[in-house]
């Protein structure tokens, strides 16, 4: 196995917009922060901040609300936010801007959420799809901050996949992880291999990362 230092990667869900709890708004451009989220974003950047040793770097999926909510962050730690297309939600094709009422209520919405593994979504991409997207750019990122910290400002879904891989959690339990806007968890991946932090944190509490 090729020795690397350990690099510590804390994974940033984007803050809340008008949406939020209540459309799928998939990869539709021109969706952007509410002032809750906002809010959100400039006290997870202070919580961030605070932390010994600091983030190097500041990475975002290029949907609106992921690089807004990565501005304030990559601003208190005086450097600039990347794009990495790898972080993007998932692509949920022909669902993109169903209200989730209605989705609820498909007959593949159980299979959504029990037998993930198995789905795509029609138009879009499937899980499976998502999580050797999202792993193959987080390897990536990996690769190129050895010994550091580093920021990845994504989506409720990819964080989920990427948690449960570090996990070792099957893909079909990984809707049972909760990542509310602005939560922060994180994953330390080392030669012997990943550990996960925190799950879920909110900024408060990101003192013992």
């Amino acid at each position: 196995m090729p020795h690397f230092e350990p690099t510590t990667v804390l994974l940033v869900r984007h803050g809340a917009t008008p949406t939020t709890g209540k459309v799928l708004p998939g990869r539709a451009p021109g969706l952007h922060l509410s002032p809750a989220g906002r809010a959100q974003a400039e006290r997870v950047a202070s919580g961030i901040a605070a932390l010994d040793p600091r983030p190097v770097a500041v990475y975002a999926s290029p949907l609106e609300r992921a690089r807004e909510t990565a501005a304030p962050v990559a601003r208190a730690l005086g450097v600039r936010v990347r794009t990495e297309r790898g972080l993007v939600e998932v692509d949920i094709g022909d669902w993109t801007g169903l209200s989730i009422k209605r989705a609820s209520r498909r007959r593949e919405w159980v299979t959504v959420q029990r037998w993930p593994s198995s789905f795509g979504f029609p138009g879009g991409e499937s899980f499976t799809e998502l999580v050797a997207r999202a792993t193959d750019a987080l390897g990536r990122l990996v690769r190129a901050h050895p010994g550091q910290t580093i920021v990845a400002v994504s989506h409720a879904d990819p964080i989920r996949v990427l948690v449960a891989s570090a996990a070792g959690v099957p893909l079909d339990l990984f809707q049972r992880l909760t990542i509310s806007t602005c939560s922060v968890s994180a994953v330390r991946y080392a030669p012997e291999g990943p550990r996960v932090l925190c799950v879920n944190a909110s900024a408060e509490g990101l003192v013992t990362v």
